[in-house]
């Protein structure tokens, strides 16, 4: 499914009809936020998103963790595996499994740390043997684990949109209810100094934390002097685009998808034959190869996934705020 494109400007007709069904939606996430979780005996951070998708929660998730492995933590990733047919609780091996089996996110997160998919949460926290801390990528509105440190991301340029619950906006439950509950607020890309959404987390006294999506520089320095065909099926396929532009990449055509989408033989083919028949460069996300990988298609083996970073323009402050945490979680109650 598409995202609407009334969600991100202000005074639709279509947004106002639909105002009375975001208020039961509204309603019914706040309540659920609400509710009290358990503690899994070990601190859990959880990377979440005000909005629907395409802020950058996934490589926000991937720089907590090397961000934790580095200070001497052992973290686990505990993903719901979103697109995978596998409720779990299980381990994700990237060796036998497959998007359509745990998700495209599972996938990429294994690569950096053991990764647990799990419909049930608490089932999930259940069999983190031996780690010291969990590291939810989303999960955020799943009342059923304590969360010790809550992040939430932001695209800085598109914000909050409209301001709007689902379906009449993007936002994933009403704004206080969410920034009442997070620690920090984190800022991906560029935006205008008045962002909405900073200035409210500031009133709260919630962390403002900037960062950006750097392109890996080896994986630029090959696409000199090509010419590209840049796909990708995730939450703001403008926000890939806008990556490789800045990278230098110079882009020919683009094709957008939905979020997650699964391609069919003929849309693959039909991007195999466009690239083939301009000369072009096949180059999509790495949430997208992983989703392609293992299924019979040219297009699997064409296309190339260009690595991406999340850094922090203030890391030290950030892993400060986030130890902290992370310490106060470990302190004995009462102490």
């Amino acid at each position: 499914m598409r995202e609407p494109a009334f969600w991100w400007r202000e005074g639709s007709l279509a947004s106002a009809l639909l105002a009375p069904v975001a208020a039961v939606y509204a309603a019914i996430a706040t309540w659920r936020l609400a509710r009290p979780g358990r503690r899994p005996g070990i601190p859990v951070v959880c990377i979440g998103n005000l909005t629907v998708g395409g802020a950058g929660k996934t490589p926000t998730a991937l720089t907590v963790a090397r961000m934790l492995a580095k200070a001497g933590e052992r973290p686990v990733f505990l993903s719901r595996g979103y697109g995978g047919a596998l409720a779990g609780p299980l381990v994700v091996d990237p060796a036998r499994h497959r998007a359509r089996d745990v998700g495209d996110e599972p996938l990429l997160l294994a690569r950096t740390a053991p990764t647990i998919v799990a419909r049930d949460r608490v089932k999930g926290a259940g069999i983190a043997a031996g780690a010291s801390v969990i590291v939810m990528d989303d999960g955020f509105h799943n009342p059923s684990l304590v969360k010790d440190f809550s992040a939430l991301v932001v695209d800085a340029r598109r914000g909050i949109g409209n301001g709007r619950v689902i379906p009449a906006g993007p936002l994933r439950a009403p704004v206080d209810a969410q920034l009442s509950r997070a620690h920090a607020l984190v800022m991906v890309g560029r935006s205008a100094p008045d962002c909405a959404i900073a200035e409210m987390a500031r009133e709260r006294d919630i962390p403002v934390l900037r960062a950006s999506l750097r392109a890996d520089a080896a994986f630029i320095a090959t696409l000199a002097g090509r010419r590209v065909l840049a796909f990708a099926g995730i939450g703001d396929p403008q926000k890939f685009f806008a990556t490789l532009t800045e990278a230098g990449v110079a882009i020919a055509a683009t094709r957008s998808f939905a979020d997650h989408h699964r391609f069919t033989g003929r849309e693959a083919a039909a991007l195999c034959e466009e690239a083939e028949r301009d000369g072009l460069a096949l180059v999509t996300t790495e949430k997208d190869l992983a989703r392609l990988s293992g299924e019979e298609q040219p297009l699997s083996a064409r296309a190339r996934a260009l690595p991406v970073t999340l850094v922090f323009e203030d890391t030290a402050g950030f892993e400060s705020l986030l130890l902290e945490r992370l310490a106060a979680a470990r302190t004995p109650r009462g102490a």
